[in-house]
């Protein structure tokens, strides 16, 4: 990741864009996942909401229309906060998080426990980076999840990256057979 893009997303940056994206979301009655800068492609703003409540069975639960709306009033608040954006050129994308939704905060782990998981961390923990399985809740600062029938306590801290994993149907109690 580019420079311009690491230091934006530092934390008392991401938490000083939230403070800005957060009520506009609010006013649409929708919830923000996720703010952050990428540089895939030029600078880009990513903002992904859900609304509150959203059922994973059935989706975050926003339309186009939540998009669109969150988007042209972000894009007026971004402007006349200080500090918040880059001087220079960058995107604004608001999307929904996903089948795969991404899955940030303690409080995202905890309520979709149960789910099938897929977790990738910073450094090793249990001898492995990579953890594909259900995820059991959380345990004071450390996401629980079940791996080949095993028990890993993962630390927050540590997760690189995590998502839900979308199963399709009958995919979800069995898995596919291959010839």
């Amino acid at each position: 990741m580019p420079v311009a893009a690491e230091k934006l997303n530092g934390s008392a940056h991401l938490a000083q864009l939230r403070q800005v994206v957060e009520p506009v979301c609010a006013a649409h009655g929708v919830a923000l996942v996720d703010a952050r800068f990428s540089s895939d492609y030029g600078l880009v703003l990513k903002v992904l909401i859900e609304r509150p409540g959203a059922d994973i069975k059935r989706g975050a639960g926003v339309s186009l229309d939540d998009c669109q709306g969150v988007s042209r009033d972000l894009s007026t608040a971004l402007d006349v906060a200080e500090g918040v954006t880059p001087s220079g050129n960058y995107r604004l994308e608001v999307g929904s998080p996903g089948l795969d939704r991404p899955l940030f905060s303690l409080s995202d782990f905890a309520r979709f426990s149960g789910q099938p998981v897929k977790l990738q961390t910073h450094t090793p923990v249990a001898g492995r980076r990579r953890f594909s399985g259900s995820l059991l809740g959380v345990e004071g600062d450390a996401v629980k999840l079940e791996q080949d029938g095993q028990m890993v306590l993962v630390p927050h801290c540590e997760i690189a990256k995590a998502n839900l994993v979308y199963f399709h149907g009958a995919a979800a109690s069995s898995p596919k057979k291959r010839f």
